[in-house]
């Protein structure tokens, strides 16, 4: 993972307008104003399923969930309903650890009560996560339990090597010293028992493909159901951006996930 990840180009990535935005609703889950989620729900008859969304940027303050909101209109679009979460981060009040693992937490167990108020079908929720929140989403997996697979997105899946190499802006030592890596890198955890697509751009110079690669190596040694689709010609950003065949590829796997 580079420490000169450009995040700061996101708004110029990502800053088309979109087309036929859907609907968008803000709800809290706790009383920081980090503490909330975007629900955004299909023009289709329910119950849908969900896909909880998790923002990277390093865990970083200075990067918010806004980078994501084409992605998540584009998988609303595609009939599932997205909750894109906001959470505490490192340079918050609260944020780093544990702050940042029990905002997650916090977020998708919102959803019970959303279901509550929406055609929601709580048996078909997926967790899908780009970078640092390809790591958030496995960790979710792991520690909740009942999600129906998880979808990473050039996601930093070893935390010790993300430490080891000083990875934004030692943003990764930042989140986890003096922590037990075992209880937060996903490459540690497994198994993680919940079916795991893994994409990753093969040019990929923010996150190495080589993070996903030993990453499933782990995962399917200790006997997790996963697979991991390496995108040629792919950057750290293309699996996320809408208009790309990289995305396209994102948005079948979560579809497979959340089949009836």
């Amino acid at each position: 993972m580079n420490s000169s990840l450009p995040l700061m180009l996101i708004p110029f990535l990502f800053g088309q307008a979109i087309v036929n935005p859907q609907p968008v609703r803000h709800y809290a889950y706790g009383t920081d104003k980090y503490q909330f989620g975007e629900l955004r729900m299909p023009q289709r008859s329910g119950p849908v399923p969900v896909a909880i969304v998790i923002h990277g940027g390093c865990w970083m303050a200075e990067y918010d969930l806004e980078y994501m909101t084409p992605f998540s209109e584009a998988l609303t679009a595609a009939g599932i309903a997205t909750w894109t979460i906001e959470y505490r981060r490192i340079g918050n009040p609260g944020g780093g650890m544990p702050g940042t693992f029990d905002d997650v937490e916090a977020a998708a167990a919102r959803l019970a009560q959303l279901e509550k108020e929406f055609p929601l079908d709580g048996k078909r929720v997926v967790a899908v996560g780009h970078s640092a929140g390809g790591q958030l989403a496995l960790w979710l997996a792991a520690k909740r339990g009942g999600l129906r697979g998880v979808v990473p997105i050039a996601g930093v899946l070893d935390l010790r090597a993300a430490t080891k190499q000083g990875s934004c802006q030692d943003a990764a030592q930042r989140l986890m010293a003096p922590e037990d890596y075992s209880k937060y890198s996903p490459i540690e955890m497994v198994p993680i028992k919940t079916r795991q697509i893994l994409i990753h751009g093969a040019q990929d110079r923010h996150v190495p493909v080589d993070f996903s690669q030993r990453y499933e190596a782990a995962a399917r040694k200790a006997g997790d159901d996963v697979s991991l689709k390496v995108i040629d010609g792919a950057d750290h950003f293309a699996p996320i951006q809408p208009a790309t065949p990289a995305f396209a590829q994102v948005r079948d796997a979560v579809l497979s996930l959340v089949k009836p």
